[in-house]
């Protein structure tokens, strides 16, 4: 079956060079399992959580992987008996994109839902061909939340309502994903949830904006949500070739011990592929290291809520 990507600017020959450079990934693929089953595909429902499990996929620093993550996670949960939905909260949309959601022009998006109270039932859609699996979509509009928050009552809880009023129980996994910023809309998503997933891209850069992100979830829990854990922390583009890589994995898990997933994510060319067709990579190539690593990945955070 032949896939149309969303850009159609493709040539012959950058479509030949990503070819080549996939045939090397896929072929290099790990294939070391994780708790729970087999490496990819599916191998029957994971224990579904005794309540909903609200994650934050939060860093104030971009391109560390947080749109990629909640996209696949919510793929791969879904793929297991899992009811998710995946709240867009980044204006720029691209989860929306990713699992093929339409969120351009009027769309009723979660904009309305914050600025405008409207229910979030009306926002809600189904993702084509991912059954449990939801989305609620952002705008460009969601550009604007941010100063029109500042002068509304009780502004960093609009969120946390929103959920409480749509009987979140019926999903298993709510995954938010967060704007590269701390304000009002990543507050908000912090108030929402109960579990903080902070995915780290294994470079030195990404370690410096750690401290700074700690502080503002600890001034939540202190001032807003003290019932927010920060459960998950997930290495992400890991590059084993590289010194680096490795290094920066072991700071992170010396500091922050059994918080951090075993499972590493690998630079994948498939991952960054995927959305173009307006797929989460568990769909586009299910066979690729991305994908099976974020199956792995999945598979921890579904035991480990079983597990508490």
């Amino acid at each position: 079956m032949t896939q149309t990507p969303l850009n159609p600017g493709d040539s012959p020959l950058v479509r030949e060079a990503l070819s080549s450079v996939v045939s090397r990934e896929t072929s290099t693929r790990k294939t070391a399992a994780a708790p729970g089953g087999s490496t990819g595909g599916r191998d029957g429902d994971w224990p579904r959580p005794p309540k909903t499990r609200i994650f934050t996929v939060a860093n104030q620093k971009g391109g560390v992987g947080k749109t990629t993550t909640s996209v696949n996670l919510a793929a791969a949960l879904s793929m297991h008996g899992q009811r998710v939905l995946v709240v867009d909260l980044d204006p720029q949309g691209n989860a929306s994109t990713a699992l093929a959601v339409e969120h351009r022009g009027d769309v009723p998006d979660m904009y309305k839902v914050l600025v405008e109270d409207m229910p979030l039932a009306e926002v809600v859609k189904e993702v084509p061909d991912m059954p449990g699996l939801y989305c609620a979509p952002a705008t460009i509009d969601l550009a604007g939340a941010e100063i029109e928050l500042v002068s509304m009552v009780a502004r960093e809880a609009r969120l946390q309502r929103a959920l409480t009023a749509y009987d979140a129980v019926e999903f298993d996994y709510i995954l938010i994903d967060c704007p590269p910023s701390l304000g009002l809309l990543t507050v908000n998503a912090l108030m929402a949830a109960n579990e903080l997933l902070i995915p780290i891209q294994c470079e030195y850069y990404a370690l410096e904006g750690l401290g700074q992100l700690l502080r503002n979830v600890d001034l939540v829990r202190a001032h807003l949500n003290p019932t927010l854990d920060l459960s998950t922390i997930l290495m992400t583009m890991y590059d084993g070739r590289t010194r680096l890589a490795s290094q920066v994995a072991d700071e992170v898990r010396s500091h922050f011990g059994a918080t951090v997933l075993s499972t590493l994510i690998p630079r994948s060319v498939r991952v960054s592929e995927a959305p173009s067709y307006g797929q989460s990579v568990m769909t586009y190539d299910p066979g690729s290291s991305g994908a099976m690593a974020y199956m792995d990945a999945a598979r921890e955070i579904a035991y480990r809520g079983v597990a508490v």
